[in-house]
């Protein structure tokens, strides 16, 4: 399988993964709507994004090892399809316990759909996975900038429940879209006599090598630091600054749009460079760029400083992050679903704890969240050094 011979699969690919963002971004419009027909506190609705990213997390630790022993394209089929049921589950829910249950369906089946993904994405690429993954970013990128209006709009006509609908139709339709286009890339790895036995020895041989640790902290700290934007953004803008909900839409929207550039930006240098040089690029300009955050925050400077500090390290996180994902695939070819359902998880994970960690910090400023982004990406620089020199050391066993 290659590019020439599928050179439309990239896009199914970038609506798979596309899945997740659409899920967690399109209802949240609704939240207090659903609250309210539930009978329930908002609290308890928004819960519910905690409690997909945690379910999404527990089925790529298992959905990952099983994609490199039974295949990928038999788990995109099993994870659309329990996407699809538990959308329409949800557009039928009556009790609001049964919507986090349900809720957390739709994440852990989703998990099995998108897990897959990078394993693809390094078939048809190669040595130019980083490429290919800019361009998934790139285009998987257009749900988070879209999924906040689309909800919105839904509302505007209907009721939160279309929402769910909406998600259902999507699903349906990738899912045909995959039954007939997505083809087998692997064998299962328990057909190769070099592979080691058991369902988490994917778990060690990624665990165990030297150089991927710290790439792999690298990318989690990075997803840290982007996290804490996505959970404090909204205060900053609107509560901080008093924004306007439909001027936060475009503020929002630009940075989107500088991640987007940034993959684009990425594509077209990686290869000429290699992922390693690109990351570190990314590191020098996320370190000046949050820093001048921080420095803006402590000077009490205006909405336009802290725009113009945040958009250039929105793109070098994604440079960074991008980057960092396809060293890791590169270095596991036969255990890419694996790779990809730590460093899914770690990133999720990372993200869980932005939240709490801004609430503790909170003093009513945005200085919490300018000195949280600040400590990730200082993290990431710390992780490198370690790459770095680890990479320097002779292999074990060398002479």
């Amino acid at each position: 399988m290659t590019r020439q011979s599928h050179p439309y699969l990239i896009v199914l690919l970038a609506a798979v993964i596309a899945t997740t963002p659409l899920a967690v971004d399109m209802y949240l419009p609704a939240m207090s709507n659903i609250a309210t027909d539930l009978h329930t506190h908002i609290g308890t609705v928004q819960q519910s994004l905690s409690i997909f990213l945690a379910a999404y997390g527990a089925g790529m630790l298992l959905f990952g090892p099983l994609a490199d022993s039974l295949g990928r394209r038999p788990l995109a089929i099993f994870g659309l399809t329990g996407f699809t049921l538990s959308s329409i589950a949800l557009a039928l829910v009556q009790d609001a316990q049964i919507f986090l249950l349900l809720r957390a369906s739709q994440a852990f089946c989703g998990a099995a759909a998108t897990v897959v993904v990078p394993g693809f994405v390094r078939q048809l690429y190669q040595e130019h996975t980083a490429k290919g993954m800019s361009y998934l970013s790139m285009m998987m990128m257009l749900a988070p900038l879209l999924a906040p209006g689309i909800g919105s709009v839904i509302l505007w006509f209907s009721e939160w429940r279309s929402i769910f609908i909406v998600l259902a139709l999507y699903g349906a339709m990738i899912f045909a879209l995959v039954w007939k286009w997505l083809p087998e890339i692997s064998q299962p790895i328990a057909g190769n006599d070099d592979a080691p036995a058991g369902f988490f020895s994917g778990y060690k041989i990624v665990f165990s090598n030297r150089q991927a640790r710290p790439m792999i902290l690298s990318m989690m700290f990075g997803s840290f630091a982007f996290f804490c934007f996505i959970t404090a953004v909204s205060f900053v803008y609107i509560n901080y600054f008093g924004v306007s909900e439909q001027t936060f839409s475009l503020l929002f929207g630009a940075n989107v749009i500088c991640l987007i550039l940034a993959n684009f930006i990425n594509s077209r240098l990686v290869t000429r460079v290699g992922s390693l040089r690109m990351l570190r690029c990314g590191l020098v300009i996320a370190l000046i760029s949050a820093f001048v955050l921080f420095l803006v925050n402590y000077l009490q400077l205006g909405l336009l400083w802290t725009v113009l500090s945040i958009a250039p390290l929105m793109g070098a996180l994604t440079l960074m992050s991008t980057n960092a994902d396809a060293i890791v695939l590169m270095k596991f070819p036969h255990h890419s679903g694996t790779a990809t359902a730590v460093t899914g998880t770690l990133r999720f994970g990372s993200g869980a704890f932005a939240g709490p960690l801004l609430a503790y910090f909170y003093t009513g400023t945005a200085m919490p969240f300018a000195l949280l982004m600040l400590s990730g990406v200082g993290a990431v620089a710390l992780c490198q050094l370690w790459y770095w020199f680890v990479d320097k050391q002779p292999a074990p066993g060398a002479l």
